[in-house]
């Protein structure tokens, strides 16, 4: 009797031949012990292990944004939370309760340069906007305008001033403006569209003016090296540039620029402080800034006090009793999401940066 052994794929067949010739079937692969193997019940596809995977993904990010959301607006806020688009809440107009809306407006105002889509809510138009989707309101009496900033650009400024314009000639709604640690330039331009105005005594505020604010890089950039020139079209077309002196000429239009804007303010100002004489006001015009009881006692606001102060003075312009704060735009969770997501306050880029103070700007703003 002789024995061959043949490899066929992955099996082993070990063929024995007697005497008589007869093949005995061959030997297969031997199975694991019964014990090591699951019952098919607990045996999972791989696709369905893949879907769990993705539901504990989808679970942990929903408790991560949740657990942020709770940080940055402490879980609470009033009964409805009006966002720049829509509300959060819907109040049926039956049941809906008359009251003040509360509206911050904070830092410097202008517009996002970035361009991530995402939006940014603290920019002029995004405020803008929410003043007037406030003023839509049947249930909002009055507006308070909590402020603390030091001005902005000249547009962004007046795109908010016209939204003020909007809510007190269109829709009849009464404008308190609330100054804070400070209320100057921009913030005054918008507080002098408000029906009243109330600051602390150690307010800052006024800083009427305008600003036109340029750099030369010049000599930096001749220690490495480095030229500017421009083609253009006509000689005033560089005008401003970081990279070359500004001639008499440049001068002499540029401030043709500040005196039109300036007259732009004088003119609002006189127009919401129509109690100040024309030439007291022409006189504190020039971009000094007061304190607000310094304020008080020249006639550039009215009342000093805080937040209960304000509303006291919403109640008593719309004949509400108990006037109560029934909406108000919080600095939520998801302004910051979207905010960590603009390419302005986000980019590290020095050239990027260069360019931002490069640009010239005109603004209603006090610097130091």
């Amino acid at each position: 009797m002789g024995t061959q052994t043949e490899l066929v794929g992955q099996e082993i067949f070990v063929t024995n031949k007697g005497g008589d010739g007869s093949v005995p079937p061959p030997l297969t692969s031997v199975p694991p012990p019964a014990e090591t193997r699951l019952p098919p019940a607990m045996q999972q596809p791989p696709g369905k292990k893949n879907i769990m995977l993705v539901l504990l993904t989808v679970l942990f990010l929903i408790s991560s944004v949740s657990g942020l959301y709770i940080i940055f607006t402490g879980g609470a806020g009033p009964a409805v939370i009006d966002t720049a688009e829509k509300p959060l809440k819907k109040i049926s107009p039956s049941k809906t309760k008359d009251g003040v809306a509360l509206i911050r407006i904070r830092g410097a105002i202008s517009e996002p340069q970035g361009s991530s889509g995402w939006g940014d809510p603290s920019g002029a138009s995004s405020i803008a906007k929410r003043i007037r989707s406030v003023a839509d309101k049947d249930n909002v009496k009055a507006i308070i305008l909590d402020i603390n900033s030091p001005g902005g650009t000249v547009a962004a400024v007046q795109d908010i001033y016209n939204a003020v314009i909007y809510a007190k000639e269109k829709k009849n709604k009464k404008v308190i403006a609330l100054m804070r640690d400070m209320a100057a330039s921009g913030g005054y331009y918008i507080s002098v569209a408000c029906d009243k105005i109330v600051a602390q005594p150690g307010t800052l505020t006024g800083s009427i003016g305008v600003i036109f604010q340029t750099s030369n890089f010049e000599g930096l950039m001749e220690k490495v090296g480095v030229k500017f020139g421009a083609v253009k079209s006509g000689k005033f077309k560089d005008m401003g540039s970081s990279f070359r002196p500004m001639t008499d000429e440049e001068k002499a239009l540029f401030q043709d620029l500040i005196n039109d804007s300036y007259d732009q303010f004088l003119e609002a100002v006189q127009k919401g402080r129509s109690n100040v004489p024309p030439d007291v006001l022409k006189s504190l015009a020039d971009g000094r800034v007061f304190t607000g009881r310094q304020a008080q006692k020249l006639g550039l606001i009215d009342q000093l006090g805080g937040e209960e102060e304000a509303l006291q003075t919403a109640g008593s312009l719309t004949g509400l009793k108990n006037p109560e704060i029934i909406t108000v735009k919080t600095n939520t969770f998801m302004e910051w999401f979207t905010s960590s997501f603009d390419t302005e306050s986000s980019s590290k880029n020095i050239a990027k940066q260069m360019e931002s103070i490069a640009a010239p700007k005109m603004a209603y703003l006090w610097t130091m």
